[in-house]
């Protein structure tokens, strides 16, 4: 299955149809596999070595990620999945899961979402993140919470686009590569609040 759009940017050089639409092809969304953790361990792995994304400086070690794993709960909302191409290889995931350590909290859900390096303004981060959100919304939980590392134009243009409302900035609240960073937090109404 694919997608047509028109017109592809420039980076992509792919050769258009004979109608002059572009096609990409279309990731296998899925709850992640045990199989699927090295890619996942390696994806965030990255991410916490070069950017502020993730607050985090190492990657999280494998017993972290099969724990996660083993805890997903459709009821709970702790949710991990995966885009996979074609051939098997893991392009991104996304994840929802607990939002803090009390028991009022127990209706709200932490979300984030990774991408390889080759996949980042591909469409794949939008369809892995709006599946999880159909998921989500079909579930008891009240409300999803995002933070976002500013600046990050492409993520907080992702989470409106799904729905996400700005709710306010921590300033300077973390310290990553020697400088301190902002963090926009933002909120979602999910179906178990309808």
């Amino acid at each position: 299955m694919v997608i047509g759009h028109r017109p592809a940017p420039a980076c992509r050089r792919r050769r258009p149809d004979a109608r002059g639409w572009y096609h990409r092809p279309v990731p296998y969304l899925r709850d992640a596999e045990y199989a699927d953790l090295p890619a996942v361990e390696a994806i965030h792995a990255e991410a916490a070595r070069s950017s502020a994304a993730t607050f985090d400086e190492v990657g999280r070690p494998a017993p972290w990620w099969r724990a996660t794993l083993e805890g997903c709960d459709f009821e709970k909302g702790h949710l991990l999945l995966v885009a996979v191409s074609g051939d098997g290889t893991v392009l991104g995931y996304a994840k929802s899961g607990q939002f803090r350590d009390k028991a009022a909290y127990r209706t709200t859900c932490e979300t984030s979402i990774y991408l390889g390096t080759d996949h980042r303004g591909s469409g794949v981060g939008g369809a892995l993140y709006r599946e999880l959100f159909a998921r989500l919304d079909r579930g008891p939980l009240r409300l999803a919470v995002a933070g976002v590392t500013q600046p990050n134009v492409a993520s907080d243009r992702l989470h409106r686009a799904l729905g996400f409302e700005e709710v306010g900035t921590f300033t300077g609240v973390g310290t990553k590569f020697g400088r301190p960073w902002d963090v926009r937090w933002y909120q979602r109404r999910l179906g178990g609040s309808r």
